[in-house]
């Protein structure tokens, strides 16, 4: 039997105007997505733990963030002109208009959370990797079912150079927010 060759299927990638368009158009009514690399990517629903975490950490954050800060949840940063991922937290620098003109931009975010479970493939490799070539100088994975929280500092190009994992009974402890108790985190 002969190969057929496989066919080279250029796909269309999506800019953030673009995607800002379709949005506007009612074209995405309903549904959770982001733009990942120029493509629309299905958000997962958020499961009982992971909305216990997001509102932990949430809550947390705001007793101990200082005011020179912005907590931000579930909204949208933009990446670059073909990304705008919405992270389950940010921290951002403070602006008076609350970011009304533009969404944050690489230079606005000190921390990027997120909290995973179905999404843990995509968070490691598809945002992840876009975070560190963006410099986003710190992540922290949420990782659910190890019940770990990965911290990645010092981005490069081809991502991170340090990771730091916790598990239950270890602290995080970060010099502008506080101690992080990872029982806490994780229910224990």
């Amino acid at each position: 039997m002969t190969k057929v060759p496989e066919a080279d299927l250029s796909l269309h990638h999506f800019t953030v105007d673009d995607y800002h368009q379709m949005g506007e158009s009612g074209l995405f009514e309903g549904q959770r997505v982001e733009l990942l690399k120029g493509q629309i990517v299905d958000m997962a629903a958020a499961k009982s733990k992971h909305a216990s975490v997001v509102k932990f950490l949430n809550n947390w954050l705001r007793a101990t963030l200082p005011e020179r800060f912005l907590l931000s949840v579930q909204d949208p940063i933009t990446i670059d002109q073909y990304s705008e991922p919405e992270p389950d937290i940010a921290i951002l620098d403070f602006k008076e208009d609350y970011y009304a003109e533009a969404h944050p931009g690489p230079e606005d975010i000190h921390l990027l959370i997120e909290v995973a479970d179905t999404s843990l493939e995509k968070d490691q490799k598809v945002k992840l990797p876009l975070y560190a070539a963006a410099g986003i100088p710190e992540v922290w994975i949420v990782n659910l079912p190890e019940q770990q929280l990965e911290q990645y500092t010092e981005p490069a190009a081809e991502g991170y150079r340090s990771i730091r994992i916790y598990r239950a009974g270890d602290q995080l402890e970060q010099e502008w927010i506080g101690v992080l108790e990872m029982g806490r985190l994780f229910g224990g």
